[in-house]
Parts: C-alpha cells; sequence; structure tokens
C-alpha cells in the first residue's frame, strides 16, 4: 500500500464527539493553507463528523483510510479566504425544547448521534437516523415539520440542522448543548 505524505498527524484516537474535532479544528488553525493534516481516530462517527466540517469550514476533505480499529483522515487546509465556518442559525436550548414537549407542541427531534449513543439514551418519541446516514435517509424526515435536532454536545446537530436547511427544510432548529445535559425525561431500546 502506497503510504499518504502528511505534514503533521493528530492523535484523536478513543476520543469520541466533538472531541476529534475540536483537536482538528485547533490544529488546522496550526498548519499552513495547501498542508495535509491525517487525523487518527477510533470514533465510527468521526468519519461524517469530519467530512462535514470540512465541508463547512471550507477545508479539503481527501478521504478515510482504515486499518483495524484505527480510522485515518485526511484533511487539506484552504487558503485563508477560504475558510468561513458556518453554524445554523436557529438555536434552541434543552429547557426550551423541554417547555415544547411538555406542551404537546407538534414537534419532531431528530437525534442524529450513533446507534449505540440512543440505544442507552434518548427522548421518548425522538427520531434516531445517524449523522452519517442523514443524507441517505433524508427522505424519512417530512420538510414540512417543526425538527429539532439533538446529539450529545449540539456540534453534530448544528451540521446535521445545516445540510436539512441545504435540502429544503425551512423549519429546523438545532438543539444546544444536547444529551450531555438533557434533564428532561429519556428511555433507552434495551
Amino acid at each position: 500500500m502506497n503510504s499518504i505524505k502528511t505534514d503533521h498527524v493528530l492523535d484523536a484516537k478513543n476520543l469520541s464527539c466533538p472531541m476529534p474535532i475540536v483537536k482538528t479544528k485547533k490544529a488546522m488553525n496550526d498548519i499552513q493553507p495547501g498542508q495535509v493534516l491525517e487525523i487518527q481516530a477510533t470514533d465510527k462517527g468521526s468519519t461524517a463528523d469530519l467530512k462535514a466540517w470540512s465541508e463547512n469550514t471550507g477545508n479539503q476533505y481527501l478521504g478515510t483510510i482504515e486499518e483495524g480499529a484505527i480510522i485515518r483522515h485526511y484533511l487539506r487546509k484552504s487558503a485563508d479566504e477560504e475558510l468561513a465556518e458556518t453554524k445554523h442559525p436557529i438555536v434552541i436550548n434543552n429547557e426550551e425544547l423541554l417547555t415544547k414537549i411538555n406542551t404537546d407542541e407538534d414537534i419532531v427531534i431528530l437525534d442524529v448521534r450513533e446507534p449505540s449513543e440512543f440505544v442507552f439514551n434518548h427522548i421518548p418519541g425522538s427520531v434516531s437516523i445517524p449523522f452519517g446516514e442523514l443524507a441517505s435517509r433524508i427522505h424519512e424526515v417530512n420538510e414540512d415539520d417543526d425538527i429539532y435536532v439533538i446529539c450529545r454536545t449540539g456540534s453534530r446537530s448544528d451540521l446535521a440542522a445545516q445540510q436539512l436547511t441545504k435540502k429544503g427544510f425551512n423549519k429546523v432548529t438545532n438543539v444546544i448543548p444536547g444529551m450531555s445535559t438533557w434533564k428532561g425525561e429519556t428511555t433507552k431500546l434495551i
């Protein structure tokens, strides 16, 4: 197998969302435009997360190579004038979402965490579509619904909310900080 020339290597093994993105963002700030960063991760969700983060920041996601439990992501830093990280403009905090749930508002809660996260702890009635599967399963969500996107910390849900909006969904809200500090009712599948 040919080795890929990289300028820097980031160890993000054994870290879960949002830490691979947080560490990648810092590492990308420290390298020069045109340089390639290799991110070594073990979190299966890191592939979709880093692809979407790259797209939203203007950096180039080159690809992924899996070697056993290690996932190697390759990103090329774009020139400064190409970089502009975007955030979904419509947000709600956990308490505001809990109020909407308790007043029986007609809403859809879209949980974009990985299946292993969802199975142990989720908001009753929420719909599970992992972020990495959203593009292929977008037809499972009605674009006319009032959608509240949630993940563990608000990072994946932000990227998912942007993706839905780009596909024509008009009523999309990102929930922050998400399930990591959720105080409302939860359920599990096992």
